[in-house]
């Protein structure tokens, strides 16, 4: 079996299907290869959240700068592609507020003071799993379960074959494989790109309990609105790919999240996922330096933040049109 669409997006996560859905719409024929089941977006909060991302990492102003400028695309793509972006703002809770306040306001974003800490309206989220299916379902857009297995293209074209024997061929090809190590056949180049990528675990824990009206975070933990209760989240460990859930962090995040709503919950299941992550923190989106092979990797822990800006800048890349200025911030070529 073989077939030729105009693009092969391989990996079903945030910035595959972001990129898949902006081709598909912009009239491309997409064709999405994932093996299927759990990754990085699947396993994560929804959180588009630039506000309080620059104030618990302390970023730079142009950092926060671009940040914002990612979450502005998410009313137009949520539009074009029927998501429901939940514009509720997020609940900070950490300690010396007024600063905090203070420095939101420093660098762009509206936030005020509020008797437990501050809250922003900066910050959306979507409900993950609706989001994942309505993107797969985009028109234009076919999905295929498998695992490819080798990579192999010339001047022409590409060939994607996956393990089970079955070939697809075509002129471009957009590599979205989060974390996962270098798909064999894949130019030396590319692959020490993909290779550089930093693994990032994390895990989060669903809780049945009263519903916040929004996200709420501190500095050490966040529990995000979901159906039945809230998830709690989420560790950060570099290095690691291991996806057993640590039941001792699972019941120190439950504790934590509990406490910082002030309520009781039932903890149901633990979840990990595996993030991916470049040197500066960025992700890799665009053309790779290779004919028709594009990026749209390792976003860190600001997938659902970054997917639209990703899925412009790699379908621009496609279409050859002149680069958006934030770009060159994503550029895979950038650490060369």
């Amino acid at each position: 079996m073989a077939s030729s669409p105009d693009v092969i997006v391989i990996g079903a996560g945030v910035l595959g299907l972001c990129t898949a859905a902006e081709l598909a719409a912009r009239g491309h024929a997409v064709t999405v290869i994932d093996p299927g089941g759990p990754n990085a977006s699947s396993i994560a909060a929804g959180m588009i959240a630039p506000a309080l991302e620059s104030l618990s990492e302390d970023l730079t102003a142009s950092r926060a700068a671009l940040l914002k400028r990612a979450r502005d695309l998410w009313p137009v793509f949520a539009e074009s592609q029927g998501l429901k972006l939940l514009r509720e703002g997020a609940d900070w809770r950490g300690p010396e507020a007024e600063a905090a306040v203070a420095r939101l306001c420093l660098l762009g974003f509206d936030a005020q003071l509020n008797p437990d800490g501050l809250t922003t309206p900066e910050d959306w989220r979507v409900e993950v799993a609706p989001a994942l299916k309505a993107l797969a379902r985009t028109s234009g857009l076919a999905m295929v379960r498998g695992q490819v297995a080798r990579l192999a293209g010339d001047a022409r074209r590409w060939r994607v074959e996956l393990g089970d024997g079955r070939v697809w061929f075509s002129a471009t090809v957009v590599l979205a494989t989060g974390a996962g190590e270098p798909v064999p056949g894949l130019p030396s180049s590319v692959a020490a790109c993909v290779s550089a990528i930093t693994p990032i675990r994390g895990q989060l824990t669903f809780v049945a309990t009263a519903t916040p009206r929004r996200v709420v975070r501190d500095p050490g933990v966040y529990a995000a609105p979901c159906e039945g209760g809230v998830v709690i989240g989420a560790t950060m460990e570099p290095g690691r790919r291991d996806l057993e859930p640590d039941p001792d962090e699972a019941v120190r995040q439950v504790e934590a999240g509990l406490a910082l709503l002030e309520v009781t919950g039932d903890a149901g299941p633990t979840r990990v996922g595996i993030r991916g992550a470049t040197a500066d923190g960025l992700p890799l989106a665009g053309p790779s330096g290779e004919p028709g092979l594009h990026l749209a990797l390792a976003p860190r822990r600001n997938g659902w933040l970054m997917g639209p800006l990703v899925a412009r800048i790699t379908a621009d890349g496609i279409e050859g049109r002149t680069p958006m200025a934030d770009a060159a911030a994503l550029d895979p070529l950038r650490f060369a």
